[in-house]
């Protein structure tokens, strides 16, 4: 059964060779046999349309590698499944720095050689975080290793932990810290902060820091500890200002609405 289906899908040219029947080029070659001296061997080549084939299935295959593998990346960087979500397809366009955030990404070849960070500052509610998450997504989909964490996760970091947890961060190829100036106080928490900043310094690899401070504020403190941490992190980052009208605040108001909707404006009161 085998050779007739051979027979069917193959045949020999005048070469002497097996050829594919469907696109016409050789099913195998003739070399020199590696063992024997003066005979030939003949060997498998893969004809045209089955190397387009086998083509095919490869690049099928590394796409489906490559999307679990950001995937993965998704998962390892964000703490909560709804940040999946803010990237800059789903931006509102209320924040125009956002096109700032995309050129960022756009020029991501010249920001890591450049080893450009970005402090992105304001107000609360502005939507800081939001942007430095819509960048995360935007390179993680190219296939780069993005970490978002806040600073007052890493100010708690364990002394068993300390040396590894602060050695990983610096292998991503971007590290976000969230929520400048909410970290804990203590000594040992703000050594903590210190070592992780000054490790991403070291490595020579980018950074991106959201706070709530002001530029003149980071410059302006005393705390020894604290002034070594936003100098490093100045160093790093350019600072951008992300202005604008709260973006939970208007969350709050199409939420009372909604309840208005679904209850009945009666006896609700918006504070």
């Amino acid at each position: 059964m085998e050779n007739q289906n051979l027979k069917k899908e193959t045949y020999i040219a005048e070469d002497g060779l097996l050829y594919c029947a469907k696109c016409h080029t050789p099913c195998e070659k003739v070399l020199p046999h590696p063992l024997e001296k003066g005979k030939l061997w003949r060997v498998h080549l893969m004809c045209r349309c089955e190397r387009e084939a086998y083509e095919r299935e490869k690049a099928e295959r590394e796409k489906q590698e490559f999307e679990e593998r950001v995937q993965r990346n998704r998962m390892i960087c964000f703490h909560e499944k709804e940040m999946y979500g803010w990237t800059f397809a789903n931006d509102d366009g209320s924040v125009p720095v956002m096109e700032k955030a995309r050129a960022y990404v756009e020029h991501w070849e010249d920001v890591r050689k450049k080893k450009i960070g970005l402090i992105l500052w304001g107000e609360v509610g502005t939507g800081k975080t939001y942007i430095a998450a819509a960048v995360a997504n935007a390179l993680l989909d190219q296939g780069f290793r993005v970490l978002m964490k806040d600073f007052t996760e890493i100010s708690n970091i364990s002394a068993f932990d300390a040396d590894e947890y602060v050695r990983s961060l610096s292998s991503y190829d971007l590290l976000i810290l969230d929520d400048l100036g909410a970290e804990r106080t203590s000594e040992f928490a703000m050594q903590n902060v210190f070592n992780v900043v000054n490790r991403r310094w070291e490595s020579g690899k980018p950074l991106i820091v959201t706070t709530n401070k002001t530029v003149d504020e980071l410059k302006g403190v005393e705390d020894l500890t604290l002034k070594r941490i936003n100098d490093r992190i100045l160093a790093m980052c350019t600072p951008i200002y992300v202005g604008g009208s709260s973006k939970r605040r208007v969350k709050a108001d199409e939420n009372f609405k909604n309840l208005g909707v679904i209850f009945g404006k009666g006896g609700f009161k918006h504070e």
